[in-house]
């Protein structure tokens, strides 16, 4: 043990403060408006089947649901949303994550990035809901992950896999957006792991995954707040339950559904996030 690694006198004392939660959210309003909507009667009004290793896209206007169903065997999928209008407004996992915690569920929202800052999306509906946090401090429905992609697998393997989500979601955004690859490929982003089933390790702090609970019949429904330009990903580890990025793993299709009711009112969305930007000048 190096010097710098012997603890101080007050190690103890020190360890023993309490934490402070940096964003407390009871100021947060309610969605209420969105999760009464929700459950007004809805309908299906199209549906995107998302291969098994590749992705898809679909548009939902605000005030419809975007339900991300699993229809056959245990598959997690990674979700990037945009503003339908506007690529550079998209999901901001991190500011989610820090101001609903590490796994969303019903009545948590989905915020855009800076300067928009505001809620893209509220969960409304999740069947998963009842798994909470397993005794190894798992969760599902994760703001944690990145996304598994084609450098991180070519620098610890010098691999080249071209069916990670984040290649499926660059291709399935090009598509949507009529952009080349190489222009697609920067909008990307940090994704909403749905169905995974991800935590922390106690003792070393390491991002782990394990078998997702989702089956068949499973899903996510979120109310858009804006009009959305959703991309998801079918993940190459399929469950997540040994694999990852893998041509191994069993996986399964997904699919995207929009729902609608024609007895709601047109929805409004929630203005830009009122900050004046001048940044202190």
């Amino acid at each position: 043990m190096t010097v710098t690694d012997m603890p101080p006198e007050d190690a103890d004392a020190r360890r023993a403060v309490p934490p402070v939660i940096c964003y407390p959210n009871d100021a947060l309003p309610v969605p209420k408006p969105a999760l009464d909507r929700a459950h007004q009667p809805l309908q299906v009004i199209e549906t995107v089947r998302v291969p098994p290793r590749d992705a898809g896209f679909v548009r939902v206007r605000a005030g419809q649901v975007l339900r991300i169903l699993c229809p056959d065997g245990p598959q997690v999928g990674d979700l990037n949303l945009f503003n339908a209008h506007d690529l550079s407004e998209r999901f901001y996992s991190g500011k989610t994550r820090a101001l609903h915690g590490s796994h969303v569920t019903t009545g948590d929202r989905l915020w855009s990035c800076f300067p928009y800052l505001r809620p893209m999306a509220t969960v409304v509906a999740d069947s998963l809901g009842w798994y909470g946090r397993d005794a190894f401090g798992g969760a599902v429905h994760d703001v944690i992950g990145t996304r598994c992609d084609p450098y991180t697998a070519n620098l610890l393997g010098g691999a080249q896999y071209h069916h990670c989500c984040h290649s499926n979601l660059t291709r399935a955004l090009s598509d949507a957006s009529g952009l080349p690859l190489t222009e697609a490929e920067p909008h990307v982003h940090d994704v909403l792991n749905v169905f995974m089933c991800t935590g922390f390790t106690a003792d070393t702090g390491q991002y782990f995954m394990k078998a997702s609970p989702v089956r068949a019949g499973d899903y996510l429904d979120l109310l858009a707040e804006i009009d959305l330009l959703a991309v998801l990903s079918a993940c190459p580890g399929g469950d997540c339950s040994a694999q990852h990025s893998s041509d191994v793993a069993v996986c399964y299709p997904l699919d995207m559904q929009v729902l609608d009711t024609k007895e709601a009112a047109p929805w409004s969305e929630p203005p830009l996030n009122s900050y004046d930007r001048s940044h202190g000048r």
